[in-house]
C-alpha cells in the first residue's frame, strides 16, 4: 500500500484537488463565460491570461477580488492531477500538440468520471443493505477503471450513460436514509421537491431534515440558519446561496463545489474532510 499513490488509490482521498501536481488544466482546458462567474469569456483551450509558465496563477490570492468567482469555485474531483500524472505519465499540455489536444479532450471526461465515483462513495458511506451496497461496490470499480483507461478510450466514452446508470441507486441510497430524518414532510412547502426552481426563494430557518432538493435551483436562495441534515443535494446548485450558519455536515452528496458556490460563515456546519472557503470570512460581514 505504501508504494501507491493517491491517484492510483482511487478512493474519497484522491477526489480533491492537488494543484501541485496538476499543469493547470481546468485553467486552459475549460472555456470561461462571463455570464458564470468570470469577467470576460475565454475558449476552451486557451491559456488564461494569469496562467504563469509554470503553470500557477498569478492573482490565485486575489481571483474573488477581480472578478473570478468562478475559479474559486471550482473543484475537479482530483481529474487534474489524474490526467497528468496517470493518464499521461507527468507530461504536460505545452509539450506538443498531440498531447495538448488529448488532454483537453480527457480532462472533463475523467472530471465527470471521478464527481461520479464521489457520489458513488458517499451512497457507500450511507450502508445501503447489501444488495444495493454490492451494486454500488460493482459500479465504483467500474467507474474507477474507466477513469484509469487510456486517452483513446476516454475519448470514446459515453459518461452520461454511466451517470444514467449510477442514478437510480443514488436515489435508492438517499431514500433510504432519509427516512431516519426526524422532521416529517407533512405541511412542508410543495415548492420542497427534486429540480424545483427556488432561485433566491426564502427559506430562512427551514427545517429540510430529509428533503429531496435533488437537482434543485437554490441559486442566491436565503438558506441562513436552515437544517439540511440528510437533505438529498444531488446536483443541486446552490451559487450565491446563503448558507450562513446552516446545518450541511450531514447534507446528502454535498461536494466542495457546491460549497465554494455558496455564501457561508463560521457557523456554517460543513462534513468532514470539507475546505471553508476564504471568501466566506469576508462574505460573513456582507
Amino acid at each position: 500500500m505504501a508504494s501507491r499513490t493517491r491517484v492510483e488509490l482511487g478512493r474519497r482521498a484522491d477526489l480533491g484537488a492537488d494543484c501541485a501536481n496538476c499543469v493547470g488544466l481546468c485553467c486552459v482546458a475549460l472555456a470561461f463565460a462571463r455570464t458564470s462567474g468570470f469577467p470576460y469569456d475565454k475558449a476552451a483551450g486557451d491559456p488564461c491570461r494569469h496562467l504563469d509558465v509554470g503553470n500557477a496563477c498569478r492573482i490565485h490570492e486575489s481571483l474573488d477580488d477581480r472578478g473570478l468567482v468562478g475559479c474559486t469555485s471550482f473543484d475537479c474531483f482530483g481529474a487534474g492531477q489524474k490526467v497528468t500524472q496517470q493518464t499521461f505519465g507527468g507530461r504536460s499540455w505545452r509539450e506538443d500538440p498531440l498531447v495538448r489536444t488529448q488532454m483537453f479532450t480527457v480532462f472533463p471526461i475523467v472530471r465527470r468520471l471521478h464527481e461520479l465515483l464521489w457520489h458513488l462513495d458517499q451512497a457507500l458511506g450511507m450502508r445501503p443493505p447489501a444488495q444495493l451496497a454490492g451494486a454500488l461496490e460493482n459500479l465504483f470499480s467500474r467507474v474507477l477503471q474507466l477513469a484509469d483507461s487510456a486517452p483513446e478510450s476516454l475519448a470514446e466514452l459515453d459518461v452520461d450513460r454511466e451517470f444514467d446508470t449510477a442514478r437510480p441507486l443514488l436515489i435508492e441510497a438517499s431514500r433510504l436514509v432519509r427516512r431516519q430524518a426526524t422532521a416529517p414532510a407533512r405541511g412542508r412547502s410543495k415548492r420542497i421537491r427534486p429540480g424545483a426552481d427556488l432561485m433566491g426563494v426564502d427559506l430562512h430557518g427551514a427545517d429540510l431534515r430529509g428533503a429531496d432538493l435533488r437537482g434543485a435551483l437554490l441559486i442566491a436562495a436565503d438558506l441562513r440558519d436552515a437544517d439540511l441534515a440528510l437533505c438529498d443535494l444531488l446536483g443541486a446548485d446552490l451559487r450565491d446561496a446563503d448558507v450562513r450558519g446552516a446545518r450541511l455536515a450531514d447534507a446528502l452528496f454535498l461536494t466542495q463545489m457546491q460549497v465554494n458556490g455558496a455564501r457561508g460563515d463560521e457557523r456554517t456546519t460543513l462534513p468532514d474532510g470539507f475546505l471553508r472557503p476564504s471568501r466566506w470570512s469576508r462574505s460573513a460581514q456582507g
